[in-house]
């Protein structure tokens, strides 16, 4: 008898949801087609890592228990964004550290959480078949992917098969962008400053694509080679490795 293909809970994420549903809907496919049975459950919310970083520890603790109780019965629960998962697999743990009756349950939830493409090349050893892109694209590792959760060369292997897709170094590519979730409100022009000089290392590289596994991260990026007048075209990597590149870049939608 076969056995029953892994069942994965996906962890939208507010800016999927309300700004870039398209990450969502590559996530979705990429989760199928390396064979899971893949929902979203309608019943999900923000993980609370906003609240969580600006100290309202009673409505992240409620959020938490949200999430905990929506996707605990799933094998698996995966995001594309490392900020999020990384409040799911490393912070609740944290918040629960003193309260028995919850600190198991999110134990068990960060055991199965994972980043989506850690989840494609780590867990599921999924290779993209058949995407092709004729683009020079570099690529940003966002802070908490890269710091917490030690996503790095997992998107570059699923990039590295995608035909006609030359990936070009970011010079100082591990930097922060100056987003930094509620970071950029709080300190608008130390955000501005950093995501400045990052602009000015995109540019750089003469790509035609700038590329990231965060969507906070990739729309401040964004944003600001727009404001500068640069024509490089970010997109969430998912969309690349879906093979859904030649659709509109974020900050191109109508």
């Amino acid at each position: 008898m076969a056995n029953a293909p892994p069942k994965v809970g996906l962890f939208v994420t507010c800016l999927a949801d309300l700004i870039r549903p398209r990450t969502a809907f590559a996530a979705l496919t990429l989760l199928r087609r390396a064979g899971c049975e893949v929902e979203a459950p309608a019943q999900q919310t923000c993980c609370g890592q906003p609240a969580y970083n600006s100290g309202d520890r009673g409505d992240a603790e409620r959020i938490a228990r949200n999430v905990i109780r929506t996707f605990e019965g799933y094998d698996y629960v995966v995001a594309p964004s490392g900020s999020c998962m990384g409040m799911i697999k490393l912070h609740y743990p944290e918040l629960f550290a003193d309260d028995p009756a919850w600190r198991g349950r999110a134990e068990a939830l960060a055991a199965k959480g994972f980043e989506l493409t850690s989840f494609l090349v780590d867990v599921l050893r999924y290779r993209p078949q058949g995407i092709a892109l004729a683009a020079r694209a570099t690529y940003h590792d966002t802070c908490s992917g890269l710091r917490e959760l030690g996503v790095l060369r997992q998107p570059r292997a699923l990039l590295a098969d995608v035909k006609g897709l030359e990936l070009t170094p970011l010079p100082d590519g591990e930097a922060c962008c100056g987003f930094g979730g509620t970071f950029c409100v709080k300190y608008p022009a130390i955000s501005n400053a950093i995501v400045d000089e990052k602009a000015g290392h995109i540019e750089a590289t003469k790509a035609d694509l700038l590329l990231g596994g965060d969507l906070g991260c990739l729309m401040n990026m964004a944003g600001k080679l727009h404001r500068r007048g640069a024509r490089i075209r970010a997109f969430h990597v998912a969309e690349i490795i879906a093979g859904m590149g030649d659709g509109p870049a974020i900050g191109e939608e109508p």
